[in-house]
Formats: structure tokens, C-alpha cells, sequence
């Protein structure tokens, strides 16, 4: 079960968000439409008909001429939150990687509760599970409740099912991915570069076990996808090997995040809920 304790925590957090985005709600986000909001846009000459409360009288001052002044209108951000709900997540004690994965989940969608922004959440292994974009303590809710009663289950479908979610999102937004990513470099690059252009944070989750594969001798392995089973000798040097290659995939994830401008973290499941947090959003300043 996922524990929501550290949501209160997060009271002292916000989301940073650096791009402009649209849609059609009036929220606390900046869009790249005039209208009537906070931020000084523009101004031009008066014009018959024009709201007399936009004129800038300071600018009247200077040049005897009559200015009004436009705004950016500040609308609302869609936060999307999407999990990899597939076999390989169902790994690790006392908590799952798919639990952690969870935990973040429910802390980005509590953040954006604060904001009063809509958010959207789906789980995905070889298909979609989606729910409809809600603002409100009831959608954190049966958020929570969603992600309780999912038992991870199947292969990864990473690309097949971002080139459905993209389809979902009508503007510029907040996307949170976090998965393990154990699949191909090349699958990820053009998941992530079919999803547009948003904010994208890119979060990989891995089990202590996982990263150290503190394991030697004669070892049984099972495929958590295939349910394959092999047979093998780990010694030293393979579990040497076994480190490098993961870190080396790490490392390319990274920088393909990187030339594409989305935030990359990986991080552990050993490590609190809180303390990744207060990383992934110092990072976002």
C-alpha cells in the first residue's frame, strides 16, 4: 500500500514552471494570449471603445497621448502524471518500485492540487489506463485509490502508449514520466521527442538491488516481463560488468534527456519520498 504521510511535507514546495503555456482556463500560469492578467504584454495607441481602465497614465504623463495597456492572460497548467505500471516495477521490499513511482506521483498531482491546477494521471504497460483531467481533493482520491488496486503486470510498451497519451494533451503542459526504464535508449529518445514540446521531468526508478547487484555464485533469474528463467554464474568480474552497462545506460538516458532539454533524475527506492522530491524540484528552478 502507498503511504501518503509525506504529503504534508511537501506544503512548503510549489511547482516551478519556466515555459509559457495555453489553454483555456484562468489559473496562475502565463500564456502567450492578450487579455486581462498581471504581466505587462504590450501597449498601444488608444482607441475609441477601448476599456479606459487599461490606460497607462504614466506613459500619458510623458507623451501627452493617450496608451492602453495589454496583458498576457495567465491561464492554467494541465499537470499530466504518467507511471509505468508493467511487470518490471513490481520489484523491491519493503517497497516497490512501482509504490515509490506512486509516492511521486501523488506528490506532483499534490502539488498541483495547491496551485488549483487540473492534473491528469494514467498508468501504462502494453495499453493506456487514463483519467480524465480534475482539479480537487476527490481526484487525489481515486488517484490514490488507482494506484492501490494496480498489481504491475506486463511488458512495457513505452512508445505505443506515449503516441496515444500525446493525443491527450490539447496545450503546453507539466509532464512527470517515471518508470525504470529498463528498455532500449532509442525507444525512449523517440518516445519523449513524439510528446512535443512541454516541460517534461523524466524520472527513473531503481531498486538498491538493482543498482549493486550484491548477488554472487550460482544465480537463478527471472525475466519479471517474459517470465523467462535463466540459469548463471555471477563472479566478481560479471557483477563488475553488470554495474558499468547499467551505469553506462544510465548515462545515455541522461543525455538524451539533455539534448532535448528534459530533466532527468534517477533515483532509489532507499532513499525517503521527501528527499527526492526536494532534489527534483531544486533542480526545476
Amino acid at each position: 500500500m502507498i503511504d501518503t504521510s509525506f504529503l504534508h511535507q511537501l506544503d512548503r514546495f510549489s511547482l516551478i514552471i519556466n515555459k509559457r503555456v495555453t489553454s483555456n482556463y484562468i489559473g496562475a500560469k502565463k500564456s502567450i494570449a492578450k487579455g486581462r492578467g498581471l504581466v505587462i504584454k504590450d501597449r498601444r495607441m488608444y482607441a475609441p471603445g477601448d476599456d479606459i481602465r487599461a490606460i497607462d497614465w504614466k506613459v500619458y504623463a510623458r507623451t501627452d497621448k493617450l496608451h492602453v495597456k495589454q496583458f498576457e492572460e495567465e491561464r492554467n497548467l494541465n499537470v499530466h502524471v504518467i507511471v509505468d505500471s508493467s511487470s518490471s516495477m513490481d520489484f523491491g521490499k519493503p517497497v516497490t518500485k512501482f509504490e515509490y513511482a506512486g509516492m511521486l506521483g501523488l506528490g506532483y498531482a499534490y502539488l498541483a492540487l495547491k496551485a488549483n491546477e487540473k492534473f491528469q494521471y494514467c498508468t501504462f504497460d502494453t495499453k493506456l489506463d487514463v483519467f480524465k483531467p480534475q482539479r480537487g481533493k476527490k481526484q487525489l482520491a481515486l488517484m490514490l485509490d488507482h494506484f492501490n488496486k494496480t498489481k504491475p503486470e506486463g511488458a512495457s510498451k513505452l512508445y505505443d502508449c506515449l503516441s496515444k497519451y500525446k493525443k491527450l494533451i490539447k496545450a503546453r503542459s507539466y509532464i512527470v514520466l517515471v518508470s525504470d526504464f529498463m528498455l532500449d535508449v532509442e525507444e525512449i529518445r523517440k518516445s519523449l521527442l513524439g510528446l512535443g514540446d512541454h516541460t517534461i521531468i523524466v524520472i527513473q526508478i531503481l531498486d538498491e538491488k538493482e543498482i549493486d547487484l550484491k548477488v554472487s555464485g550460482n544465480i537463478r533469474f527471472h525475466d519479471a516481463e517474459t517470465k523467462d528463467v535463466f540459469k548463471t554464474f555471477v563472479s566478481k568480474r560479471g557483477r563488475y560488468e553488470y554495474q558499468n552497462r547499467l551505469k553506462n545506460h544510465i548515462l545515455n538516458i541522461e543525455k538524451q534527456c539533455k539534448s532535448m532539454g528534459v530533466q532527468f533524475k534517477v533515483v532509489s527506492t532507499e532513499k525517503p519520498v521527501f528527499d527526492t522530491f526536494y532534489e527534483l524540484l531544486k533542480a526545476s528552478k
